[in-house]
């Protein structure tokens, strides 16, 4: 199994970017599939989720800018971020799971700075 994020980069505040995690190994459209970052000194955290069906969910923190979709017959995962702050920085993870399976991609880091 292996999950490939790609996408981050240097950004400045106010700007975008979209991640990619391409998933290999798994029959991709049965798994749920989660967003996580873990910023400097602080724990992992979630911060986009979608079921197997397209729901979505996101806390506080990202909700309105942060969109979270699936294609399922590129087995691909996206991550679109606007509206980028300074403490979104953060290395970002693809994670899929489905009962008690759980994959993790290896990161990929975002950085918001002027």
């Amino acid at each position: 199994v292996q999950l490939v994020e790609s996408g981050g980069g240097l950004v400045q505040p106010g700007g975008s970017l979209r991640l990619s995690c391409a998933a290999s190994g798994i029959i991709f459209s049965t798994y749920h599939m989660d967003w996580y970052r873990q910023g400097p000194g602080k724990q992992r955290e979630l911060v986009a989720s979608i079921t197997s069906d397209g729901s979505t969910n996101y806390p506080d923190s990202v909700k309105g800018r942060f969109t979270i979709s699936r294609d399922n017959d590129k087995n691909t995962v996206y991550l679109q971020m606007n509206n980028l702050k300074p403490e979104d920085t953060a290395v970002y993870y693809c994670n899929a799971r489905k009962h008690i399976l759980d994959y993790w991609g290896q990161g990929t880091q975002v950085t918001v700075s002027s």
